[in-house]
């Protein structure tokens, strides 16, 4: 009998984490599992839909890190959001039309 933990090791699980695998792997690890007999096929298709879950939580968690350090990086460098800079451009069409005014009525 296969040791269900052994296919995970080999698969990589454990250590880089499920978010690391396709689907494909994670059907074909699970095919394995009921070709060796280790699980049967309804077993298999709720432990696919659990890895798949599981590796899409992962990824989602991920991302909200790499989303989080990537804003955290950016506001230590002091540079400006973009709402910051349309308010600056928005003054400067004002101060250009206000300047042209300004120049017609010298005329």
């Amino acid at each position: 009998m296969v040791d269900p933990v052994d296919y995970m090791k080999k698969l990589g699980l454990f250590g880089i984490g499920v978010y690391a695998l396709t689907e494909e792997k994670i059907d074909e690890y699970v095919r394995e599992l009921i070709e060796s007999g280790a699980i049967n096929r309804e077993e298999g298709k709720k432990y696919v839909t659990e890895l798949i879950e599981r590796k899409n939580k992962q990824q989602e968690e991920l991302e909200e890190k790499i989303s989080s350090k990537v804003k955290e990086t950016f506001g230590k460098t002091e540079l400006a959001t973009k709402e910051e800079i349309k308010a600056l451009e928005d003054k400067i069409t004002k101060l250009e039309e206000m300047l042209a005014e300004a120049l017609k009525k010298d005329e």
